[in-house]
């Protein structure tokens, strides 16, 4: 028995922003979108829908993506390039740079609506599920 995590909707103030944002900086090309949903498709399938609620107030999320060394160095030169503030931590208290932690690469920053972001280059977990110091 196996099983993948297929999909996740999160809350937008403007979904088509949020997913030209998200699909501009990790270099995704558009996906076939339906009702209210304007997605955006990973290379391996798993499909992000960004939608509007009926409602003012979003709750921000937090959502961690791993990529590649290759597309982390792409992804970053866009966060610089288009001055999206980022940090190098979860409590924003190093503005404007990288961590090196968990032997990887990683980096927080907000979507248009005011999600918090983190992209890293390896995971926080061991492949037998041990946290990596």
């Amino acid at each position: 028995m196996s099983i993948s995590f297929d999909h996740t909707i999160i809350a937008a103030k403007n979904s088509s922003a949020s997913a030209e944002f998200f699909r501009t900086l990790f270099g995704l090309p558009e996906a076939p979108s339906w009702g209210p949903f304007v997605n955006v498709q990973l290379t391996d399938g798993t499909l992000i829908q960004f939608a509007e609620p009926p409602v003012d107030d979003i709750q921000f999320q937090h959502y961690a993506f791993r990529v590649s060394e290759d597309l982390f160095d792409e992804a970053y030169a866009r966060l610089v390039d288009n001055d999206v503030e980022h940090w190098a931590d979860p409590r924003m208290t190093e503005p404007g740079t990288v961590n090196t932690g968990h032997g990887g690469r990683g980096v927080y920053f907000r979507d248009p609506t005011g999600h918090f972001f983190e992209m890293l280059t390896h995971s926080y977990l061991t492949p037998q599920g041990v946290p990596v110091p």
